[in-house]
């Protein structure tokens, strides 16, 4: 059964309201701004994803649900629900640090042997023959078990830290799985593992006509692979803001709070076309490999407290 909600609560709420105070910072990072409003208010909590299990009729594993390509991207192969190569990415751990003590936890590990993953490019070439792991609520004959057109859409994750690592929390929209010119890419937070206290959130509307890039990074002041942290992304209409720590972030390029505009809102909307999450550990290929692996990087992991929409 497909849980699609597309309720659009306070169609000018929050992201009308002046930002209280402003941390300036003389580098020209992302910088965080402490707002009046929180995203949460006024809105109803829709869904609440505390994953004391993983429900297979909800989450599909694997590769991207798309039609466009393999669905790989990166370093690793995204396992399907069973593992691969004799390895299980996808566990659930005890974790006192979680909310309800119970924590999703989607591993990284270096086979460093040929591996046999369907429409994987990586099998036979040493430095990809990884396995990592990808969720996400959408399955490759274009279904959904759970989206949303409008909402604020958070997850309280911890990354770890390693010289290749890329954990994302990301949603694509409906219409993109088997038609991927009307792709529309929300990068909440994509993280390197080297980089402990900055992130990128972008977003992407793919193909033409109309094609648009909208991202800034983001500077936290803490180290997001000590402990658990919140990152969200409200969407309202054509309006778009990152948050971290349910607190709205600057955009680099101008300074002021990322407020995005979604130009295909219209298109969306007449399509009935909604947004779909994925939980993803990557692996990067646009750095070196390390030489050599150290024992400790060949296996890693990130965890996922929860994922909530609030519509």
């Amino acid at each position: 059964m497909v849980k699609v909600l597309r309720r659009n609560v306070f169609k000018t709420s929050a992201l009308g309201l002046a930002a209280a105070a402003v941390m300036r910072s003389p580098n020209g990072q992302g910088r965080l701004i402490a707002a009046e409003d929180d995203p949460t208010l006024g809105r109803v909590l829709s869904f609440d994803e505390k994953f004391h299990w993983l429900n297979p009729d909800l989450w599909d594993a694997g590769p991207k649900a798309t039609k466009a390509a393999q669905g790989f991207y990166g370093r690793s192969a995204f396992a399907r629900p069973a593992g691969e190569a004799g390895f299980n990415p996808y566990s659930i751990v005890d974790d006192p640090l979680a909310t309800d003590s119970k924590a999703l936890q989607i591993a990284a590990r270096y086979i460093g042997e040929t591996l046999n993953i369907p429409n994987y490019y990586g099998n036979t070439a040493s430095e990809y023959q990884w396995i990592s792991g990808n969720i996400q609520t959408a399955r490759q004959d274009g279904s959904v078990s759970a989206a949303w057109r409008n909402g604020y859409f958070e997850a309280r994750m911890r990354f770890p830290a390693h010289p290749l690592t890329w954990p994302a929390f990301w949603l694509l929209n409906k219409n993109s799985i088997l038609n991927p010119q009307t792709s529309v890419e929300v990068d909440i937070v994509e993280h390197k593992g080297w980089e402990p206290k900055t992130y990128g959130t972008y977003l992407h509307e793919w193909g033409e006509p109309g094609q648009s890039h909208q991202s800034t990074g983001v500077a936290t002041k803490v180290d997001m692979t000590s402990g658990y942290f919140r990152y969200g992304f409200l969407i309202d209409g054509k309006y778009c803001a990152p948050y971290f720590e349910r607190r709205k972030v600057l955009d680099n390029n101008t300074g002021r709070p990322a407020y995005w505009t979604l130009s295909r809102a219209s298109e969306m909307d007449q399509s009935g076309d909604v947004f779909w999450p994925l939980l993803t550990l990557a692996l990067r290929n646009d750095v070196p490999f390390p030489d050599p692996l150290r024992v400790e990087d060949r296996e890693t992991h990130m965890r996922v407290d929860y994922v909530r929409v609030y519509t």
